[in-house]
């Protein structure tokens, strides 16, 4: 066996333990950690397919960014645990059933004459000085503009939709009117009261 399946087994394997352990583990915040370790051993594999864009973007954003925020928000919520356990196992014979479907079907598929592994060759050795991500990066600005475009677009309209739905203004709470603040005359809030002085005694 070479070394390239080793490396492989070890990623696969450990993607699979932490994915099992996101679902299984009690704690939110082992959660967390976790699924960081199944970003970190999916990066990995994707560095062993060559595509070294995705599995920097991969560690730098879910890792670096979006897992810092889930367990921030995780740590800073006060989670009651016990009524998280209450619903575990009433869905646990259908969560059940759906795994062993998709086991099922991943079976048939890699298990078929036509989705087997000798029917899927190696890449090929790449040019010197070839980057994907210069390729991608061409790819995206060039042919795949409009769309690229418009998968921004809708993403930020989510972000504004987000944010409009989160949007709640209460009677009790207080908040400052930055168009007040500015139109404010010294006229308005400072009055000078002119008083005679008085002698001490």
């Amino acid at each position: 066996m070479e070394f390239k399946q080793l490396v492989f087994y070890f990623f696969a394997a450990a993607l699979v333990f932490a994915s099992v352990m996101v679902i299984t583990v009690r704690n939110p915040v082992k959660a967390a950690l976790y699924l960081v370790l199944a970003f970190v051993s999916a990066a990995g594999l994707w560095l062993l397919l060559e595509a070294e864009f995705l599995a920097i973007v991969l560690v730098l954003v879910y890792v670096g960014a979006v897992m810092v925020l889930f367990l921030f928000v995780v740590m800073m919520l006060d989670i009651n645990l016990v009524r998280l356990r209450e619903g575990f196992g009433e869905y646990l014979p259908i969560g059940g059933l759906v795994a062993v479907l998709l086991v099922a079907e991943m079976t048939i598929v890699l298990s078929s004459d036509h989705f087997g592994p000798q029917q899927m060759p190696g890449s090929g050795a790449l040019p010197e000085g070839y980057s994907n991500t210069r390729v991608l990066g061409r790819l995206l600005y060039t042919v795949y503009a409009y769309p690229f475009e418009i998968a921004a677009a809708i993403l930020l309209v989510a972000i504004v939709a987000a944010i409009a739905l989160t949007l709640r203004r209460r009677k009790d709470s207080k908040y400052q009117n930055p168009a007040q603040q500015i139109h404010v005359r010294r006229e308005d809030r400072v009055r000078v009261v002119k008083m005679r002085s008085e002698k001490k005694i």
